[in-house]
């Protein structure tokens, strides 16, 4: 069994991003998506990080809550 915790740490370290607590806060200031767009969609991913984001939400997998935690932070 998967005893990983899917918290924004390890989410950016899955998806091959810098993950301390800075660059977390930097990534986020730095990229903003419009209400339309959806999170997979979005130009700065990476295709293979779009997939993984699509993927998971669409199967509501485990990183689903924190992938949402995402969306809302890159939208405010």
């Amino acid at each position: 069994m998967d005893m990983t915790t899917h918290d924004m740490a390890t989410l950016f370290a899955q998806l091959g991003l810098e993950n301390s607590p800075s660059a977390i806060t930097a990534f986020i200031a730095n990229h903003k998506l419009p209400a339309e767009l959806s999170l997979s969609e979005a130009a700065f991913w990476t295709e293979a990080q779009a997939n993984f984001l699509k993927e998971n939400w669409r199967q509501d997998a485990d990183w689903c809550a924190v992938i949402d935690q995402l969306n809302v932070q890159l939208r405010h």
